[in-house]
């Protein structure tokens, strides 16, 4: 494993996502989920813990990281998009399957329509992750 790729990779990852996220998830579509939450009261902070966000960046970027890093082949933009796409897709698949299946956060809508928005979004940050780690040479720790 080469851990300077893997680093500088999950550092552009996570800026990305933190940048991305933001666009997306707070200007673009936050009245689709504020329209379609769920029944539970008092669930939700007034404003975002922008720190906590940040490490729950870094641990998606680490691991679009490593799933392109371990495909064959050179990393180009459009596999690292299709990898951070597929990823995305299947983490917050589970993850908002499983807090509908336990909580009253979001209805049904959200829980179908996040997943595609969440692809999207960490797609766009693997597509950078394979930029940044083009211009970063193969090499030994």
């Amino acid at each position: 494993m080469d851990t300077k790729r893997l680093v500088i990779g999950t550092l552009a990852g996570a800026i990305t996502l933190q940048v991305v996220g933001y666009l997306i998830f707070d200007l673009a579509v936050l009245d689709f989920y504020l329209e379609n939450a769920g029944p539970a009261t008092g669930a939700f902070r007034a404003g975002p813990v922008q720190w906590a966000f940040g490490l729950a960046n870094l641990s998606l970027a680490a691991l679009i990281t490593l799933g392109i890093t371990s495909r064959g082949g050179a990393p180009t933009i459009g596999r690292g998009f299709v990898t951070g796409l597929v990823i995305g897709f299947l983490v917050w698949f589970g993850v908002d399957f499983t807090l509908y299946g336990f909580t009253f956060l979001w209805n049904l809508t959200v829980v179908i329509v996040d997943p595609v928005l969440e692809a999207i979004h960490n797609g766009i940050a693997g597509a950078v992750i394979a930029f940044v780690l083009t211009r970063i040479p193969k090499g030994a720790d």
